[in-house]
């Protein structure tokens, strides 16, 4: 891209950011293609209330490709040392929604902490685009840990529960 901006870029990252509020979400990650070799990459997250932007008007070159490797080491150094995504026995979100752990306000939750449950046994719900989904158990087993609360907006891929 050359040195001109596009103006709507700026209306474009306000609308992600509201975006990002109104659902609350973490993080959203875009890339906006104008051409062959004009593209917009955009981050916003609301971990540190950081809105970032990478432009690139031309192909990649080495000097660029070198940053790239840093971001996983900066990732490991702050990733706490048990991460629950990574136990085998994680049940992870399918969607982005707002959780639910029981079927109707002041009805008992589907799981609890200790319980034993079968393969398909409902887990929790997750409210997307006003659809009601449930979550079922992937295995059967023990429910170790919950790692979310009722009413709490997850993302795809974010561990919910494990399950031994």
């Amino acid at each position: 891209m050359s040195n001109k901006t596009h103006e709507s870029d700026v209306a474009f990252i306000r609308a992600l950011a509201e975006l990002l509020t109104e659902n609350d979400l973490t993080e959203l990650a875009v890339k906006r293609e104008y051409g062959q070799d004009d593209t917009l990459n955009v981050r916003v997250s609301r971990r540190g209330e950081t809105v970032t932007t990478q432009v690139n008007s031309a192909p990649p070159a080495p000097a660029a490709a070198a940053p790239a490797p840093a971001a996983p080491a900066a990732a490991e150094a702050a990733a706490p040392v048990e991460d629950p995504a990574s136990h085998p026995g994680a049940v992870t979100s399918p969607m982005v929604g707002t959780v639910y752990m029981q079927a109707e306000p002041g009805a008992p939750s589907f799981v609890s902490v200790g319980q034993q449950v079968e393969e398909g046994d409902t887990l929790l719900i997750i409210e997307a685009m006003k659809t009601m989904n449930h979550i079922p158990a992937p295995r059967a087993g023990t429910v170790r840990r919950i790692l979310i609360e009722d009413g709490a907006a997850v993302e795809y891929g974010a561990p919910l529960m494990i399950i031994e």
